[in-house]
C-alpha cells in the first residue's frame, strides 16, 4: 500500500470512490437536501476541488481510500476509504499522511454521523454537539499533536 499525493489526473477516479462511499455509508443519515449539497458544493465544485489537496491509498494503480485537506492541511476536508477495505488500517495511514503534511499542530474536522467513532479512535475530541446545515449533519472535531 503506497500513500501518494492524487493529482489532476487522477482525481476524478479519486471522486468516483469518494461519491461511491459517500452514497453507502454517509448518505442514509442524510435528507435528500444533504446528498445534492454534498454533490453539489463538493463533487460538482471546481472551485472547491482546486482548493484542497488530496491524498490517496493505492495498491498499484487502484485508489482504496482518499483523504482531503484544506487550509495549509489543517483541516480534513474529505476523508472516505472503500467499504470493502474498512478495519485494516488504510484510514489511520491516510491521516499519518495529513499529520506529516499539515503545517500546524491542531487539525479540525466536520464529522459526518458515520465517522465520529472513527475520528475519537484517531484522537479527535468533539468541539460542539452535532450540528446540521444545509441538509449536512457533522459534528466538529479537533485533533492536537
Amino acid at each position: 500500500m503506497q500513500i501518494k499525493r492524487i493529482e489532476l489526473n487522477e482525481r476524478d477516479k479519486a471522486l468516483k470512490l469518494v461519491l461511491e462511499t459517500f452514497m453507502q455509508y454517509e448518505a442514509p443519515d442524510y435528507p435528500e437536501e444533504g446528498i445534492k449539497t454534498f454533490q453539489n458544493s463538493v463533487i460538482n465544485n471546481d472551485n472547491y476541488l482546486n482548493n484542497i489537496v488530496l491524498y490517496g491509498a493505492y495498491k498499484r494503480d487502484v485508489i482504496y481510500g482518499v483523504i482531503a485537506t484544506r487550509n495549509q492541511g489543517n483541516h480534513i476536508a474529505l476523508f472516505f476509504v472503500d467499504g470493502k477495505y474498512h478495519r485494516q488500517g488504510i484510514g489511520k495511514k491516510l491521516f499519518h499522511a495529513v499529520l506529516e503534511h499539515s503545517s500546524s499542530n491542531v487539525i479540525t474536522v466536520n464529522s459526518s454521523p458515520y465517522a465520529v467513532e472513527i475520528y475519537h479512535h484517531l484522537g479527535f475530541i468533539d468541539t460542539a454537539p452535532e450540528q446540521v446545515v444545509d441538509g449536512i449533519r457533522y459534528t466538529p472535531m479537533i485533533y492536537i499533536k
